[in-house]
């Protein structure tokens, strides 16, 4: 399928407040704000206080975002912030510092070593589930949270922490991210007293003392435990300079964010979508029934589950985790011929890019099928980005998405307490927001009822 070759239009969001301008909407209702935002333009102007962001929808437009890195860059005060807690790593750094940044992360994700953190993958999740127990409920979200934490976690630093100092990480980690975003579209909100700010600071001293302890703890060992950290130590540059402590909490922070919140919300947005369309759940079920028969899911068994991949796939499709993209003009240029002078700031809206109509038929459908018919335009499914930028690792969360979605599938009926629509909590990521649900164990190959809840047809 080609992409729209129509000229992208210009336009400009209405509705803005005084002062505010669309915060309150990006905060309260973000979802239908970016909804509404496709009959104003393929690039709309949207007010975020007194400052003024481009949010770009158009595929051609997007792309060239994406891989134009003399002209958009990851700089500007939105970049300020994340780097405050993320540090200046791979998913942070300008883009004249991003090649030597992925030379030296990219070894912690060569293929060769998928096998092995797929294991650990497989077997948090089944430690997660060994927990719960039939008609009890369970906040899914949170759920996948603490799942892909501890395997981010495990897959990182494999050894030398323990379970105190792991979930001490967990909690200070969701309570920054929960913050991050505020601070982002409102970086006044940091500046006013209030408890907020003092949970949200002392979240990040805890972050960044467990972080530095366990690189020092590493560093004083010297023995390499065959984990992500102890690759990131070997690492040299072309004059034998290894990553400093900073640069390793800078490295780790990256990771731990791409391994755990990105895939967290795309496993909850997943058994959510399942929850409301019972044909796709029952068409699952079939395919690891008969994979599996009854057996616990292996990553072995990757391959020989195209449907439950492609689950994954329309996931990321209806609701990408990083679904705005955040770039700054470093010179003057132009979008839908509008000028741009430098410092101007872009956001790559990914979610209205995965849902525009004429690249996805029924675009608010959730139809894992047309995946396999091959009707999906490929060059605008971006949920990993495109580029030298493109997320290192896609295959990780991939991986750890479909092993995470067969093992809970393949032996839990999950039936939302409340049909009410998710409401996304505003972070970084596309978060559903607490999402409570009852468990029902069942027998591979029993056929097990589902009320198909109001989303049965869209979302």
């Amino acid at each position: 399928m080609s992409l729209p070759v129509d000229p992208p239009r210009y336009g400009h969001a209405p509705g803005a407040w005084p002062l505010l301008g669309h915060l309150p909407r990006l905060v309260l209702r973000p979802l239908p704000f970016l909804d509404s935002l496709p009959g104003h333009g393929d690039v709309v102007r949207v007010r975020m206080g007194t400052r003024t962001v481009h949010v770009v929808s158009h595929p051609a437009l997007v792309r060239r975002v994406f891989t134009d890195r003399r002209t958009f860059d990851r700089s500007g005060v939105l970049y300020e912030k994340v780097r405050a807690l993320l540090g200046n790593g791979l998913a942070t750094c300008p883009n004249a510092e991003h090649r030597a940044q992925r030379l030296a992360l990219q070894p912690a994700f060569h293929p060769s070593l998928l096998d092995r953190y797929t294991a650990v993958m497989a077997a948090e999740t089944r430690a997660l589930t060994a927990r719960w127990r039939p008609g009890a409920v369970v906040d899914v979200t949170e759920e996948a949270f603490r799942l892909t934490t501890a395997v981010a976690v495990r897959t990182l630093f494999s050894a030398g922490i323990t379970p105190h100092a792991a979930e001490e990480l967990r909690e200070a980690l969701e309570v920054l991210l929960r913050g991050l975003y505020t601070r982002v579209v409102a970086p006044a909100v940091d500046r006013i007293p209030s408890p907020a700010r003092r949970r949200y600071r002392g979240a990040l001293a805890r972050w960044r003392t467990g972080v530095a302890a366990l690189v020092a703890a590493y560093r004083a060992a010297g023995t390499d435990h065959g984990d992500a950290l102890s690759l990131l130590l070997a690492v040299r540059d072309e004059h034998g300079r290894g990553l400093s402590d900073a640069e390793l909490g800078d490295q780790a922070a990256t990771l731990v964010l791409a391994g755990a919140e990105t895939t967290s919300s795309l496993v909850a947005w997943a058994l959510r979508l399942l929850a409301d369309h019972p044909e796709a759940a029952a068409r699952l079920r079939g395919e690891l029934d008969a994979v599996l028969a009854g057996r616990p899911v292996t990553p072995a068994d990757l391959p020989r589950l195209p449907y439950t991949a492609d689950v994954v796939r329309e996931t990321l499709r209806l609701y990408p985790p990083a679904w705005a993209i955040t770039r700054t003009t470093i010179r003057g240029t132009e979008l839908a011929g509008t000028p741009l002078p430098p410092g101007s700031i872009v956001i790559c809206c990914l979610y209205l890019l995965h849902r525009r109509r004429e690249l996805f038929p029924e675009p608010t459908l959730f139809a894992p099928d047309r995946w396999a018919s091959g009707g999906v335009p490929r060059d605008a499914w971006l949920p990993f980005g495109t580029g030298a930028g493109k997320c290192v690792g896609d295959a990780f969360g991939t991986a750890e998405a479909t092993l995470a979605l067969a093992a809970i599938t393949s032996r839990w009926t999950l039936t939302p307490v409340t049909r009410r629509p998710p409401r996304p909590v505003p972070r970084l990521v596309l978060s559903p927001g607490p999402q409570p649900m009852r468990l029902t164990e069942r027998t591979p190959g029993a056929a097990t009822a589902v009320d198909p809840g109001p989303g049965a047809r869209g979302v």
